[in-house]
């Protein structure tokens, strides 16, 4: 088995810009007549309110078949095209350093950053895993078509989760990686009790503190995690629902803190659900200590389901939401280890990602000192 210590380790990242690229947004209008707010203030409502819309056609930033229209009442054309440009804006602070874990010609693992985005969404469109990664290719040779040979990432961590992102660097390598973690899944969704550990091509080890203390040593979660409507999250929340997707997590406690009142945990998840480890932790009634959204029973903090607030931002677009929502961080919650079966070669690669101190056990923190005063020694 291959193990992480022997890439050598490497960081990367540059600084962010103070403003991002803002984006466009192309549609083509479809057979109905529509004036030109009926056509957003209908199509992307969980955008602005009408409000919001009208002012951003009234600012010039939209354009219908190449020509900038203000007027919010011009009578659309079936088929003609519609850009809509959203203005540069300043994203939230971020990290920008990424820890290189291993590295391959097919694959590469990053220690990535509890505060970093993976992919583009919400207010963070440029901060992210995927811009650092297209910076670090052209960076590295500037003839390359940049985009077809960038590596992506393969699955995702919470913005707030810190640890192992594993990024494909070929097609074939995506397409493998994926269907390891989509494998595991659906196993867990077909057949629990038939399913067997040495079927599943990839382990998936994280550490995590939460509140309280758990009784027993080790407990295995089958909660079904589901989506509900909740305010500021276009597609939903991933919550702990009976009628949801099977989920399957083991956690097994490492150390007990009476005193503060905490546990320390690892858990071995074999699903991929979003927001599992976070869902299924308060599920049990121990939330992530920190957690700013979820509470016991795997549900949000707060429900205010139908409450919309109208108010919009100097864009155009909705006020952020005063809920609580995925992205928020706050938790200790690491990706510490994975195995896995490599893409191409006839090998299994064990990468890890050095623990943050808050999630080591009093053992492990000895033994980090009693390194560092040997290495002074030195």
């Amino acid at each position: 088995m291959s193990n992480d210590s022997q890439t050598q380790s490497l960081a990367f990242g540059l600084l962010w810009p103070e403003l991002n690229d803002g984006l466009h947004y192309t549609d083509v209008v479809p057979p109905s007549e529509l004036t030109l707010i009926e056509f957003y203030s209908s199509m992307y409502k969980n955008s602005a309110p009408l409000q919001g819309w009208l002012q951003r056609i009234q600012n010039g930033q939209i354009s219908v078949d190449g020509r900038v229209v203000q007027d919010p009442n011009a009578i659309l054309s079936v088929g003609s095209e519609l850009v809509y440009h959203r203005l540069p804006w300043k994203e939230p602070d971020a990290p920008h350093v990424l820890e290189v874990l291993y590295e391959d010609d097919d694959m590469i693992a990053l220690n990535k950053p509890s505060g970093l985005q993976v992919l583009p969404g919400g207010l963070f469109q440029q901060r992210t895993v995927l811009r650092q990664l297209y910076w670090r290719v052209r960076k590295q040779n500037s003839s390359l078509a940049s985009q077809e040979s960038h590596p992506v990432p393969v699955h995702r961590l919470g913005r707030g989760t810190s640890g192992i992102l594993l990024c494909a660097k070929t097609k074939v390598a995506k397409t493998c990686l994926a269907a390891y973690f989509s494998d595991g899944t659906s196993l867990v969704g077909a057949n629990r009790k038939a399913k067997r550990s040495g079927t599943r091509k990839i382990s998936k080890i994280y550490r995590a503190l939460v509140t309280g203390i758990l009784g027993e040593d080790k407990v295995v979660i089958n909660q079904p995690i589901g989506i509900v409507r909740y305010p500021g999250v276009a597609k939903g929340l991933y919550v702990a629902s009976p009628s949801g997707k099977p989920a399957l997590s083991k956690v097994e406690v490492l150390e007990r803190d009476g005193q503060q009142n905490r546990t320390l945990v690892q858990v071995e998840i074999e699903s991929g659900r979003p927001h599992q480890i976070r869902i299924h932790l308060s599920f049990m009634g121990h939330p992530l200590l920190g957690d700013p959204l979820y509470i016991a029973g795997g549900q949000p903090r707060r429900f205010d389901s139908e409450f919309v607030d109208e108010s919009y931002a100097q864009d155009g677009g909705y006020q952020r939401p005063t809920n609580p929502v995925p992205g928020d961080c706050g938790y200790y919650l690491h990706a510490h280890q994975l195995v896995l079966s490599h893409p191409t070669k006839n090998e299994m690669i064990k990468i890890t990602a050095p623990l943050p101190s808050i999630l080591k056990t009093r053992d492990e923190l000895n033994s980090s000192r009693e390194s560092i005063s040997i290495s002074s020694a030195n």
